[in-house]
């Protein structure tokens, strides 16, 4: 992907980052849980310094992949 400078179309396609609250929010979670997924890298985030923000695309994407269906286990005996 390729923007030039000072193009206000390519300003637009941009995704607006959310923070971690914001993140917590979506998933229904406390912002230390989120704070602990980014720690162990098991959410896709983008880091500069000490900011810490996600990519809407990216979490949509994370959650259909980490949601599986689930299963009715059986008790074998």
């Amino acid at each position: 992907m390729h923007f030039d400078r000072g193009s206000a179309r390519d300003a637009d396609d941009l995704p607006r980052l959310l923070n971690v609250n914001e993140v917590a929010e979506i998933l229904g979670v406390n912002v230390r849980h989120v704070r602990r997924l980014v720690f162990e890298s098991r959410i896709p985030y983008l880091k500069w310094g000490r900011l810490v923000r996600f990519d809407p695309r990216g979490i949509e994407r994370w959650l259909r992949v980490s949601c599986e269906p689930h299963r009715k286990r059986t008790v074998s005996g």
